[in-house]
């Protein structure tokens, strides 16, 4: 199972992906030992089940972690854009959690999926020729980012590029790279870039700049990456970004589809939530869910980050409710 990583779990920006793709607390700990934070009513138990589904974040507590192509400026023009763009109009959220299930369940290689999505979705058919030349496509080392880098070089290629992918790591470590045209693209997250972008230049404590309106995110994007000699393609609507999760037994049995409905009807000492040790703390995880939603848990399990503790304990019963990723290959619905 790949790792994963959202820095909005943190402060923005501060966190790289390599921190927090390799979770975000002690594998292995658990327990439902913090405060309550007001919680009262019956509240709703958890619900074993194999299929989980997300509920809806109707009031906009996550950013926009849109996925979005990014160039070093001396590498871009109009035909190279126009192909990474061909990926940005094809790809959405299910068909990104399908591409992660193919390889994180299904066991193909990020290649092999790939193939098979851009055949399926027409991704060479029309592409203009470019100048041509070498390029390199950078990877996180996270399979998701390893597809995208995967689709980039099938559409580059198209477009007459000498195309190579390698994985380089962390952002600490591929960001520079693309600035200074040692690889020339690279498969980003909106707001994860954009305050990556923002606090490298003007500090930890920046003011951020991301948001949960993609235009205004990429609009700060764009400019902080102007910036830093990087351009953007344009972005697609599949994200990666915090999500909650139930299994669909326990949506069925209380009536949930958003967050608002979990809150609503689940606040209460029966409620379980299951994410990482920080996450109590954190804005875009238990802090965020009692200041945007007025939801509190009856108990709290310290489990990962999405990963696969959180997800045993939704399915087991263990828990009512858990972070997850809106990308993870486990909410493919088929």
């Amino acid at each position: 199972m790949r790792v994963r990583t959202r820095l909005t779990i943190g402060a923005v920006g501060a966190l790289t992906l390599a921190g927090l793709l390799t979770g975000c607390g002690d594998a292995g700990s658990s327990g439902t030992d913090a405060p309550e934070q007001g919680a009262s009513g019956a509240g709703c138990a958890p619900v074993a089940g194999d299929r989980l589904v997300v509920l809806t974040d109707d009031k906009k507590l996550q950013n926009t972690d849109n996925v979005i192509p990014a160039v070093n400026a001396r590498a871009a023009n109009p035909q190279l854009l126009a192909a990474l763009d061909k990926v940005s109009a094809a790809l959405d959220t299910p068909k990104l959690i399908a591409l992660n299930k193919a390889v994180d369940v299904e066991r193909k290689s990020p290649k092999a999926a790939a193939e098979e999505f851009a055949s399926a979705n027409g991704l060479t058919a029309g592409v203009a020729k470019g100048p041509g030349g070498e390029l390199v496509v950078g990877a996180a080392n996270i399979t998701e980012n390893q597809t995208l880098a995967e689709l980039y070089s099938i559409v580059l290629t198209a477009a007459g590029y000498e195309v190579k992918v390698q994985t380089i790591g962390n952002r600490e470590l591929y960001e520079p790279a693309l600035e200074k045209g040692e690889i020339q693209v690279v498969p980003e997250y909106a707001a994860t870039m954009a305050e990556f972008l923002n606090t490298k230049a003007n500090g930890p404590n920046a003011t951020p700049v991301s948001s949960p309106d993609l235009d205004k995110t990429v609009t700060a994007l764009k400019a902080a990456g102007d910036k830093a000699g990087i351009v953007f393609g344009a972005p697609s609507t599949a994200q990666d970004q915090n999500a909650f999760a139930v299994t669909s037994a326990f949506a069925d049995k209380y009536g949930l589809k958003t967050l608002s409905d979990l809150a609503a009807k689940c606040s209460g000492k029966a409620t379980v939530l299951a994410g990482p040790p920080e996450c109590p703390q954190r804005p875009k995880c238990q802090a965020g869910l009692v200041e945007v939603y007025d939801f509190k848990a009856g108990s709290f399990s310290s489990l990962d980050a999405g990963g696969p503790q959180t997800k045993n304990a939704l399915k087991t019963g263990q828990a009512s409710v858990g972070l997850v990723f809106s990308s993870d290959g486990a909410l493919a619905t088929s």
